[in-house]
């Protein structure tokens, strides 16, 4: 054992591969509705293995963490310049509000509790899960005029307080979320999602594990026997029926099956592969002619593809309005906004930067595509030149510092990557051709790149864990509690009772402006419905933003 614990210390990548490992698997533990996750498993990792003196050089802290910021960024960076505009007013209010009010309670209490500048940090990143915190508020504590010594303990300290009310503040936040605050604004939160849902889409959404046997795209032959329809192109059935969308691929004449095109004129005795909503084809299309079984007619390869939206005229149009100019013979399966699915009516609301999970004929999805944006192609390949570029701007940028009562704030280096992620992930969604970074690189970049950063955090605090906790732990439980359920308070009546927002859609934001996901899944339990998250995309990303922020406001106002 000793000469393990030496090898550790000898070699210290060693080590940190170590508590990456030990943090993923802590990670996976959950209780109800609560789970540990990589964040603060790894942090318990890093303290379990900094028993034994391990030391990493800083510099490694730092380039992870900025790779995981960029990368937070840029995953929000469509659509926090998005929810910019006036329609989510009353999102972007509530989050503001809610932001607020959590630094300046956990100001107040560091100055109540008497609680030096890196425990009060700590308890506002763990209160409000929020790990970005602890990153910009320990560079800023570095450029401290303390000692070296008093500095190392400061950000100890972090990490003790974070530990401590993380457990406390993300328990108490998904009770809080979930259970209490539907009933204080006195609305049954699932009775509410399936009015919300009747409202928008005329139908509930279907329990977990079960789906309806409704389908309303239909693929069908018919032979065409109806004078009415012989005669006529493809293209003048494909737009017979105003409103709806039709499609036919392909037919059979005289034995052959012939791929189609808009200008074909169909003939008596063709069978015709049609597909359509089931209302056109039973109430519109229903004199065609007889059906018939052709399964090699019917069986055609269909392309499924990820469309980006970056046409600036389509922003703010429907989807409808979408399908009707530029989807023929095309179907929607999903839309996907900040990494999160939305319930969707042919009345939603497009911005860029939405995915479009789509399929249809190669052709038809490549040219829609063009029109609207891009596919997403399944290149394994991540842009560095973007990367490194926005890291290093980001970083000058977050070197500049302003004075606000005497005290001086920078955003500081990682900061920096932070705001210049929202720029360039902003960009990549209007400049297609640049700036790639997979799903999977992102998750790298992302959960590793966070999880290196507090396991190092883990690594150094650990000698001196075990006596912060034993000094300060009771009373930092229950401050990590008022510090993470006061903000929703306020803003539950701020958003229920003054903006008007639906509780449904208000619960989400509040999901959303506090960076919860454990508390978006919450609700969506609770509610048995996914209608939550159509207010959580919009204060994700402010509130990712603001929350950061606070790492070196909090720094330098207790300081």
């Amino acid at each position: 054992m000793n000469s393990f614990i030496e090898i550790l210390q000898q070699y210290p990548e060693l080590a940190l591969f170590l508590v990456i490992a030990l943090g993923f698997a802590f990670g996976k533990i959950s209780i109800g509705n609560f789970k540990v996750g990589s964040a603060l498993g790894t942090l318990f990792a890093g303290v379990l293995v900094g028993q034994f003196h391990i030391e990493v050089d800083p510099i490694v802290k730092v380039i992870f963490f900025d790779l995981f910021l960029f990368a937070t960024g840029y995953k929000v960076g469509p659509q926090f310049f998005q929810g910019l505009k006036k329609d989510a007013g009353p999102q972007l209010i509530l989050t503001i509000i809610l932001s607020l009010v959590s630094l300046f309670s956990a100001y107040a209490i560091g100055r109540i509790m008497n609680f030096d500048v890196g425990t009060t940090a700590g308890m506002l990143a763990g209160a409000f899960s929020q790990s970005t915190i602890i990153g910009t508020a320990s560079e800023s504590i570095q450029r401290l005029p303390l000692p070296e010594a008093e500095r190392n303990i400061l950000l100890n300290n972090i990490a003790v307080a974070y530990a401590v009310t993380y457990l406390v503040g993300t328990i108490s936040l998904v009770w809080f979320l979930s259970s209490l605050a539907p009933k204080l604004i006195k609305v049954d939160l699932k009775s509410a999602s399936k009015d919300l849902e009747k409202k928008l889409f005329g139908k509930s959404e279907d329990e977990e594990g079960i789906e309806s046997a409704f389908e309303d795209w239909k693929l069908r032959a018919f032979k065409l026997t109806n004078e009415k329809w012989i005669g006529k192109s493809i293209g003048d059935i494909e737009q017979s029926v105003p409103g709806f969308r039709i499609f036919i691929h392909r037919f059979r004449r005289e034995g052959k099956v012939v791929e189609s095109n808009s200008n074909t004129i169909l003939k008596s005795g063709d069978v015709i592969a049609l597909m359509a909503r089931y209302r056109a084809l039973f109430e519109k299309l229903n004199d065609i002619g007889p059906e018939v079984m052709d399964q090699e007619l019917l069986d055609y390869p269909v392309a499924y593809r990820d469309v980006i939206i970056t046409s600036k005229k389509l922003a703010g149009k429907t989807l409808k309005e979408l399908g009707l100019k530029y989807g023929q013979g095309i179907k929607l399966h999903k839309l996907i906004r900040t990494g999160q699915e939305i319930p969707f009516t042919p009345e939603t609301i497009v911005n860029r930067g939405d995915l479009l999970k789509v399929s249809g004929l190669l052709p038809d999805v490549e040219r829609a595509a063009k029109l609207i944006g891009y596919v997403d192609k399944t290149s394994a390949e991540t842009d560095m030149i973007f990367v490194g570029l926005g890291i290093l701007l980001g970083g000058l940028v977050g070197l500049l510092a302003v004075t606000v009562g005497g005290v001086s704030i920078t955003l500081t280096t990682s900061g920096g990557a932070l705001v210049m992620g929202l720029i360039f992930g902003w960009l990549r969604s209007r400049t297609p051709k640049v700036g790639r970074i997979p799903d999977a690189a992102l998750w790298i970049f992302d959960s590793v790149g966070l999880a290196v950063f507090i396991g190092i955090i883990g690594l150094s605090a650990g000698p001196s864990f075990i006596s912060g906790i034993s000094q300060t732990g009771p009373v930092l439980l229950l401050a990590g509690v008022i510090i993470a359920l006061l903000p929703h308070v306020v803003g539950l009546y701020v958003g229920h009772r003054l903006l008007k927002i639906n509780p449904v859609i208000l619960l989400g934001a509040q999901a959303g402006a506090g960076t919860t996901t454990p508390g978006l899944k919450a609700i969506q339990d609770t509610a048995e419905s996914k209608m939550p998250v159509l207010g959580y995309t919009v204060p994700y990303a402010l509130g990712s933003i603001l929350l950061t922020a606070w790492g070196p406001v909090i720094v330098g106002m207790m300081s």
